[in-house]
């Protein structure tokens, strides 16, 4: 299997040199489309919407249709995973997602098993490979998963959260009934993301959205160590082509040396560490992720594009190792053009960069 026509993406994330920064968006396919809230009627619901493949392919292509971006990540939820543990998952309206059976008590903790992705999850790698189909080689798709920290998060407290105060509480008073659900989800990370790239996903993250909200201590024992555990299970070449995984702890700046050295080919960064910082501290040890913030996109283009630039600007010389993108998922009140001026934007001034060198 050759590489997409477009392989930008994947070059970057292996350190490969680029004709440019490639980018893609967290939440690309979402709400700030006409076109997704017009299929997600269609579909009856958010969860419907994920779970028929057909239409999930639809959405995942919409904002390449709209957009020069340079990879297509796979519509789905993290949260399909604790569903097919059996938690019952549901979606209310101006609530977010809700699971009928929070984990709480210990013998529903010790019973949890990890599913079968290509029995409960079916319906994921079936839109994985519908998606590669529809992609016909264009750019790469990236398959991903929620860590088993923030998927344990969901799990215990049921819904999301401020304090995260069920999750806190067994973390301290019984770990021992916390890292048997971190295991058991991570084992069953592993088997859906490896059933992801079997499917045709070319690359994978992995979304540890609350994992900054941990303790200095508690993120390597609690977090850390299981997306490390994650990355050493995956499937590291589909095809004769390398599949390159990403960690994104939202917050995690602090703990940057150590995520690069999990075995991960890529570092994701939110919006509050500076990104040339990031790669001074790194060094060449992974690509870099990020790292507008997504409150960027609110403001005038010009102003989109200068703070654009100021990202490229920090990463600074070279024409390796960052994959441009959102320090979080784009906003749903986000206006479609503005993406257009940032893309325009990456693509141009890195294609200049790369010249002045």
């Amino acid at each position: 299997m050759t590489r997409p026509r477009n392989d930008n993406f994947l070059r970057a994330l292996l350190k490969e040199p680029t004709e440019y920064t490639p980018i893609w968006l967290m939440r690309q396919a979402g709400r700030y489309l006409p076109e997704y809230c017009e299929a997600r009627k269609r579909a009856g619901s958010f969860l419907q919407l994920c779970k028929n493949p057909s239409l999930a392919c639809e959405v995942t292509l919409q904002p390449l249709a709209r957009y020069d971006l340079d990879a297509a990540i796979l519509f789905s939820d993290i949260l399909t995973v604790p569903d097919a543990m059996g938690l019952g998952l549901y979606f209310t309206e101006g609530e977010g997602p809700r699971f009928e059976r929070p984990l709480r008590q210990e013998w529903e903790i010790r019973d949890l098993t990890a599913p079968d992705p290509y029995e409960h999850l079916r319906y994921v790698t079936d839109g994985v490979s519908e998606i590669r189909r529809a992609l016909d080689n264009s750019v790469p798709l990236i398959g991903f998963s929620g860590s088993p920290y923030t998927l344990a998060c969901y799990m215990i407290e049921g819904a999301s959260s401020s304090d995260y105060r069920h999750v806190k509480t067994m973390l301290y008073d019984r770990p021992d009934l916390m890292h048997r659900i971190l295991s058991v989800t991570a084992d069953a990370v592993i088997a859906y993301l490896n059933a992801q790239i079997e499917s045709g996903a070319q690359a994978v993250m992995i979304f540890d959205s609350w994992g900054g909200g941990l303790s200095a201590a508690a993120y390597p024992e609690f977090s850390l160590q299981y997306m490390r555990r994650i990355v050493s299970g995956l499937i590291k070449e589909k095809d004769g082509e390398r599949v390159p995984s990403i960690i994104f702890t939202k917050g995690g700046g602090l703990w940057l040396e150590s995520i690069a050295d999990s075995g991960c080919d890529a570092v994701g960064l939110d919006w509050t560490i500076d990104i040339g910082e990031a790669r001074r501290r790194v060094g060449h040890k992974v690509a870099l992720q990020g790292n507008l913030d997504p409150n960027v996109l609110f403001a005038s283009p010009d102003k989109i594009a200068d703070e654009a630039q100021k990202v490229l600007d920090s990463y600074g010389s070279g024409d390796t190792g960052h994959v441009f993108n959102l320090g979080h998922g784009i906003s749903q009140f986000t206006q479609p053009e503005r993406v257009t001026a940032l893309v325009e934007k990456v693509h141009s001034y890195s294609k200049f960069l790369r010249e002045k060198t």
